[in-house]
């Protein structure tokens, strides 16, 4: 019955997936992260993937997944996939500054969360204020573990609903 059910029997564990959609954590404009305004994110010394350069301060997951990481000043946010891939979304740049401040964190390490979950909101308006920029990384940090990363286009994305990249596990 589970077979039928589910694909598998008792006792057997469903295969990982080997194929997965990274959707827009934000809504705003997907830019390349080679134009990104700093250097660890542009050189890509943690990894491969896109920035958004948000219009509104919501943050949601692109992933089904669990939260593997929060950092306590809650400017960022680490997701493992179902495929694996550990996806970081780093809100801004030099917002760990900020100390918190205008971060709201709806999530906790461990939750497991399903893509368009709200993740974080931010004011915008401060982070502008007080913050090097509002463009937002959205980096892959194992990406080795991957074959290929095939991003989209930049483009107008709304958070939750738009494909930014896809991932192909090795």
């Amino acid at each position: 019955m589970f077979k039928k059910l589910f694909g598998f029997k008792k006792g057997e564990k469903k295969e990982a997936a080997k194929e997965e959609t990274v959707y827009a954590p934000l809504s705003g404009k997907l830019i390349h992260l080679e134009d990104v305004p700093d250097p660890v994110f542009s050189q890509k010394m943690m990894g491969d993937g896109v920035a958004i350069e948000p219009k509104e301060g919501v943050v949601v997951s692109p992933v089904e997944g669990e939260i593997i990481q929060l950092f306590h000043t809650k400017h960022a946010v680490g997701i493992r996939s179902q495929t694996g891939a550990e996806i970081l979304i780093h809100i801004g740049l030099e917002t760990v500054n900020m100390n918190g401040e205008g971060f709201e964190a709806h999530v906790k390490e461990g939750d497991r969360v399903k893509v368009g979950d709200p993740l974080i909101t931010c004011d915008l308006t401060l982070i502008k204020e007080k913050a090097a920029s509002t463009i937002t990384p959205i980096i892959v940090t194992n990406g080795d573990a991957f074959e290929t990363l095939l991003m989209e286009a930049p483009s107008e994305v709304e958070r939750g609903t738009a494909k930014v990249f896809d991932i192909k596990v090795k």
